[in-house]
C-alpha cells in the first residue's frame, strides 16, 4: 500500500465511485447509548474524520456542541447533504492535524473509522493531538478495529491486540472496552467500543 490515504483525493474519488464500505447510514447502537448515559449539557464533541456526518445530529440532539472536520472535500460535501442547513455549519474543511480549533479543548472526541483509515506512520501522532485536544476528565469513544493483517493491508489499517495502549496510556485511561453489536461486514467480528478518559 503507498501512503495514499493520507491524501485527500484518495478518498475524494471513492465518494465519487460511491465507493464507502466504512458508511454507516446512521447512527451505531453503541454511540446511542453512550449518548444517553452521557448527555452533553452543552459540552463541545469533535468529531474528525467525519465522512458523511450522521452522528453530528445525533450528538446535537443529545446536547452536545459538535464540530466535525474532514480533509476530502467530498466528505464534506455528502455531510453537507446529509446534514442539511440546520447543522451543515458544524462541518468544516480541514486537516485534523493541523487545523486551529478555535473550541478546543473538547470535552469528547468521537472515533468512528478515522484512526483506522491513517496510514500506520500517523498512529502516534493521531494519539498525541487528541491529547492535546481533549481537556481534562474528558472522553476519547468511539469504535477501534482490530486485526492480525499487516499493517500497509489497507484502509482500513487494523490496530494489532494491545497496541491502543501503547499509544494512549501515558495520557488516556481505558474506562470500558466491549465488542461492537452492529459492525459493518468490513469490521464484523474485529471492531470494538471503547471509552478513554483524559488523565
Amino acid at each position: 500500500m503507498s501512503d495514499s490515504a493520507a491524501q485527500p483525493e484518495f478518498w475524494n474519488t471513492r465518494y465519487a465511485a460511491g465507493r464507502t464500505p466504512w458508511d454507516f447510514g446512521g447512527v451505531p447502537a453503541a454511540l446511542g447509548e453512550f449518548l444517553v448515559r452521557h448527555p452533553g449539557a452543552g459540552r463541545r464533541v469533535l468529531v474528525p474524520g467525519c465522512g458523511s456526518g450522521y452522528e453530528v445530529a445525533a450528538l446535537h440532539a443529545a446536547g452536545w456542541e459538535p464540530t466535525a472536520i474532514d480533509f476530502s472535500p467530498s466528505a464534506v460535501a455528502r455531510a453537507h447533504a446529509t446534514l442539511g442547513p440546520a447543522h451543515a455549519a458544524r462541518v468544516v474543511l480541514g486537516d485534523f492535524f493541523a487545523h486551529d480549533f478555535a473550541k478546543a479543548p473538547f470535552d469528547f472526541i468521537y472515533e468512528r473509522t478515522f484512526l483506522c483509515a491513517l496510514p500506520p506512520r500517523l498512529r502516534a501522532d493521531y494519539a498525541r493531538r487528541i491529547a492535546a485536544l481533549l481537556a481534562p476528565g474528558g472522553q476519547l469513544a468511539g469504535f477501534f478495529f482490530f486485526t492480525e493483517t499487516p499493517p500497509d493491508d489497507g484502509p482500513p489499517f487494523g490496530l494489532a491486540p494491545g497496541e491502543p495502549e501503547q499509544l494512549f496510556a501515558a495520557d488516556l485511561a481505558l474506562e470500558v472496552d466491549a465488542p461492537a453489536s452492529d459492525s459493518l461486514p468490513i469490521f464484523a467480528g474485529k471492531e470494538r467500543w471503547q471509552e478513554r478518559r483524559r488523565r
